[in-house]
């Protein structure tokens, strides 16, 4: 509620997406203009990696179904928020082509978020509840400072935790479960971290 005499904060629209510095990634969420710097080193790496991992038999059909096509940071919008997921998937047959703007307006069908100081918490929290609202049936959650994957699925509105990776393990699971990979991939200049180890050293540079 405002207080008397305040002005009704406007939301923020595309043209203050477009007006933001060129070395941030902006989003809207919740009505508001959200900026975060660029990745850091371990982030994008590990969002590179995954993204080879899933390609070459999801998308180009490598020794797998195929069926998938991928994007890094592209814009997707949910009715009035403007999220840029670190990499969503969509199934072939729901995505015709290009869209007519810079943002897709079809809902991803899997959406993968690196976690890194600046966004784990919106990751979480707004962003997550902004793609059950929209019916993302599948999200997953990638921290490559802990080395750890979290895999969720949607039910009844609600995301339901089906799986949880760390260090190297093997991970096989949907939508992506005809073809495994191991975690280990996904941090190639850090080795897999141990069960008690601290990761601590591996947040240092992180945004």
């Amino acid at each position: 509620m405002n207080t008397f005499g305040e002005t009704p904060k406007q939301a923020a629209t595309y043209a203050d997406i477009e007006a933001a510095p060129e070395n941030v990634i902006a989003e809207i969420l919740d009505g508001e203009l959200v900026t975060q710097p660029r990745p850091s080193p371990r982030h994008s790496a590990a969002a590179s990696v995954l993204g080879a991992v899933l390609t070459g038999p999801y998308q180009n059909a490598l020794d797998g179904p195929g069926g998938w096509i991928f994007f890094f940071e592209t814009e997707v919008k949910f009715v009035d928020d403007l999220l840029v997921p670190d990499i969503a998937g969509w199934r072939r047959e729901r995505l015709p082509g290009y869209p007519e703007k810079n943002y897709f307006t079809i809902r991803p069908d899997w959406v993968c978020e690196i976690l890194s100081g600046s966004t784990e918490r919106r990751d979480r929290t707004v962003k997550t509840r902004i793609y059950a609202n929209a019916g993302v049936p599948y999200l997953w959650l990638l921290d490559p400072r802990a080395q750890i994957l979290e895999t969720f699925e949607l039910a009844g509105g609600r995301w339901a935790k089906s799986g949880a990776w760390s260090a190297g393990e093997i991970v096989r699971v949907p939508p992506f479960d005809v073809v495994s990979f191991s975690l280990a991939d996904l941090w190639p200049l850090d080795r897999p971290l141990g069960f008690n180890e601290d990761p601590t050293p591996y947040y240092v540079g992180d945004r």
